[in-house]
C-alpha cells in the first residue's frame, strides 16, 4: 500500500484505518510517500459503541464484557493509555496501534510548538496497561485529572481503539453540531 499526504494527521489516519492488534508494519518513507508493507496479520480488532461505565476510588473502570474477548485474544491483553492529541479525552488502544501512531508521531520534526505537544500527549504521556482478572483497567491519576474523569466516563469504540470520556466532556461533544463551515472534503465525498 502507498500513502500519499502532506499532512501528518492524514497519514496517521490512514495508517490507523489499516492498524490492527497483530499485525506488523514495515515502514519506508521517501519523496513524500510512506510505503507500508504487511508484515503479518490477524483478523482485524474493532471496538464499537458507547457505554458509560464508572470509576471506582482507585481509578478502575471496568471493560464492558462484549469488549473483553476482543482485548484480551485479539490484542494480547495489552492496552495503550494516553491523551488524544486534538480532544479533552483519552485514548485506549491495543498496544500494536499504540506504536504504528507513535512511530509516525515520532517522526515529526523537532521546532514546531503543536509537534511537540503531540508527541507529549500520545508518547510522552502514554502508560501501558493489562485488564485484570475482571476486566478492569487503572487510568493513572495524572490522565484522569486533565480530562477530568470523576466517578463516571463513556467509552466509545472508535474502530481501532477506544477514547475515554469524563461524563460532561461526552455530553458537551455530542451536543456540538458539525456546522457546514466544518465539513472537509473529505466528508462531502462521503455517501450519508
Amino acid at each position: 500500500m502507498c500513502v500519499r499526504n502532506t499532512l501528518a494527521t492524514n497519514v496517521l489516519d490512514t495508517l490507523s484505518a489499516n492498524a490492527y492488534c497483530g499485525v506488523r508494519w514495515n515502514f519506508v518513507v521517501g519523496r513524500g510517500f510512506l510505503w507500508c508493507k504487511r508484515m503479518s496479520e490477524l483478523p482485524p480488532v474493532t471496538f464499537l459503541g458507547e457505554t458509560l461505565v464508572a470509576v471506582d476510588d482507585k481509578g478502575r473502570f471496568v471493560i464492558p464484557a462484549a469488549y473483553r474477548e476482543t482485548v484480551s485474544s485479539g490484542c494480547g491483553n495489552r492496552l495503550a493509555i494516553c491523551y488524544h492529541p486534538y480532544e479533552q479525552c483519552l485514548w485506549i488502544l491495543p498496544v500494536p496501534v499504540w506504536e504504528v501512531r507513535a512511530k509516525a508521531y515520532g517522526q515529526l520534526r523537532e521546532g514546531p510548538k503543536a509537534h511537540q505537544v503531540l508527541k507529549m500527549r500520545v508518547i510522552g504521556a502514554a502508560t501501558f496497561v493489562e485488564p485484570d482478572g475482571n476486566g478492569r483497567v487503572l487510568l493513572p491519576a495524572s490522565l484522569r485529572s486533565i480530562v477530568q474523569i470523576e466517578k463516571k466516563a463513556v467509552l466509545l469504540g472508535m474502530n481501532d481503539k477506544f477514547e475515554l470520556w469524563s461524563e460532561h466532556g461526552h455530553l458537551a461533544m455530542s451536543r456540538e453540531p458539525i456546522r457546514e463551515d466544518q465539513e472537509t472534503e473529505e466528508m462531502r465525498d462521503l455517501k450519508l
